[in-house]
């Protein structure tokens, strides 16, 4: 039951994963990923869940309507929605499941229509399918969606869990289950270590092949489900709040803040923030938001289509905002459900006297235990992941002034530059050299500058002669506004 009932949704906060798709494979222990392709079934599946949240949050006869939403719910309004998609590993599976879902979300409708100077009326195309602009966020310009490739200080973090002694007695636990699979891998290495690998195949295979389903043994898929749940989550887990192991989501962290502080503003017209990612961001915000640890969810890989919407709600009986956490696992359930969150620095009580924990936190409670954990500039990852070439980082340290060694890294200045930034740093680099250049020119005497170029320059930008290149040092990872 909800802590307030009276409570009016502000806007929401959409993670969502992508739908079902062809086989796959990852690096087990960087979590490189091969290209892979949506199937009809995937779409169907991000269609669902854009029409069911259009039902449970664009439908003005229900107390979960988004307040301050546009008054024609069947109609995109640009200003009042943002949609991110992740372009990495899985290639353009998560950003065809972003329009699949988005179709959902505002479906075709006769209101996309003109009326001509000659009396004629013109629909759209397809009845009236709606053009949703989505950002494809790529990972080497981009962290904010995937933090979690190329990231030398993950890949440490992964290899210590191989290296535990907890992974080598479940190891000697279920050798003889992996022993038992190898018939029906193709020839895939059967080991822990790359037991998502094997889940993933058994489980693509099981829903396309009817052959592999109907011969592989009972509960098998089911065991390796559960080798896989335990293999991811402790591999995109962390056991302090800001781990690196929690990275899948402190990169995202940024962006999501931000939705909401934009949606609590009521001079933002915000309503509602989506990003469609991969499953990883999903097992570090179970962690983060202790959904996990107090026995609300269990410690497992999220369906597809599986969803999070986190709600910015205002309560009638408080000035500040509160984040309510809904969750729906795929098509394992009808609607979403409520979870309470555990989070530092804020104390539940129980609802009603029934013992349970209110669901809601109050977002400058969020806020302030989210921040800290977050990465919020790329030099910042870079740091963080001891990486010093991949995604920039070289361009950027090398406009901050760093030392490296190894897997430790010293950044002299402090001013973050972005991937902005630093492409202002490259075109002062080049306007410095063409200086230059021109110098050596008028030396040799192959060129003149004349006293009528200049007095034009000035009449025509009302500037002296010399121009000043601002830009900030301060900026942060490109993200949707």
């Amino acid at each position: 039951m909800a802590a307030d009932d009276q409570s009016k949704v502000l806007g929401i906060v959409v993670l969502a994963r992508h739908g079902d798709r062809q086989g796959f494979y990852q690096d087990p222990l960087t979590y490189t990923a091969s290209a892979t392709a949506i199937t009809p079934l995937g779409e169907q599946q991000e269609f669902q869940l854009g029409s069911l949240i259009r039902s449970r949050y664009l439908n003005s006869s229900l107390p979960s309507f988004i307040s301050g939403v546009s008054n024609t719910s069947s109609l995109f309004v640009q200003n009042q929605v943002a949609v991110r998609a992740d372009a990495g590993g899985e290639g353009g599976v998560i950003f065809d499941s972003a329009v699949a879902l988005a179709q959902g979300l505002w479906p075709p409708t006769s209101l996309a229509s003109t009326t001509l100077a000659d009396g004629s009326t013109v629909t759209s195309p397809l009845g009236g399918y709606q053009y949703v602009p989505i950002e494809s966020v790529e990972p080497n310009e981009d962290v904010s969606l995937e933090g979690y490739t190329s990231c030398n200080t993950f890949d440490d973090h992964t290899s210590a869990f191989y290296a535990s002694e907890e992974f080598q007695n479940k190891q000697r636990l279920v050798s003889q289950f992996l022993t038992n699979l190898q018939p029906y891998m193709d020839g895939r290495p059967v080991t822990l270590q790359n037991m998502w690998n094997i889940f993933d195949y058994m489980n693509v295979q099981s829903i396309h092949n009817a052959t592999f389903a109907q011969s592989l043994p009972d509960n098998y898929l089911a065991q390796a489900r559960d080798l896989a749940n335990w293999h991811e989550y402790n591999v995109f887990s962390d056991s302090t709040f800001d781990g690196v192991g929690n990275i899948a989501f402190r990169a995202m962290v940024p962006s999501v803040l931000t939705a909401m502080q934009r949606i609590a503003n009521a001079s933002d017209p915000l309503k509602l923030h989506y990003s469609a990612i991969a499953y990883k961001p999903f097992l570090s915000l179970f962690n983060m938001t202790g959904v996990v640890a107090d026995g609300a969810l269990p410690p497992s890989i999220v369906n597809y289509a599986a969803s999070v919407v986190l709600e910015v709600r205002q309560p009638a009986s408080s000035v500040e905002p509160v984040i309510r956490f809904n969750f729906k696992n795929g098509t394992d359930y009808d609607d979403f459900r409520e979870y309470p969150m555990s989070i530092p620095g804020w104390a539940r009580f129980p609802v009603s006297g029934e013992g349970s924990a209110g669901p809601d936190v109050p977002l400058s409670t969020f806020i302030s235990a989210f921040q800290p954990a977050g990465i919020n500039t790329t030099l910042q990852w870079c740091n963080v992941c001891a990486q010093t070439e991949a995604r920039g980082c070289a361009a950027l340290f090398a406009g901050n002034g760093t030392e490296t060694s190894g897997h430790t890294i010293r950044v002299n200045v402090h001013d973050a530059i972005s991937p902005v930034g630093a492409g202002f740093l490259g075109a002062g680099l080049t306007i410095v050299v063409y200086g230059l250049g021109l110098a050596i020119l008028a030396y040799l005497g192959l060129l003149t500058f004349g006293k009528r170029a200049r007095t034009a320059s000035r009449q025509k930008y009302g500037t002296n002669d010399h121009t000043e290149l601002h830009s900030s040092t301060n900026s942060i990872t490109k993200e949707s506004a």
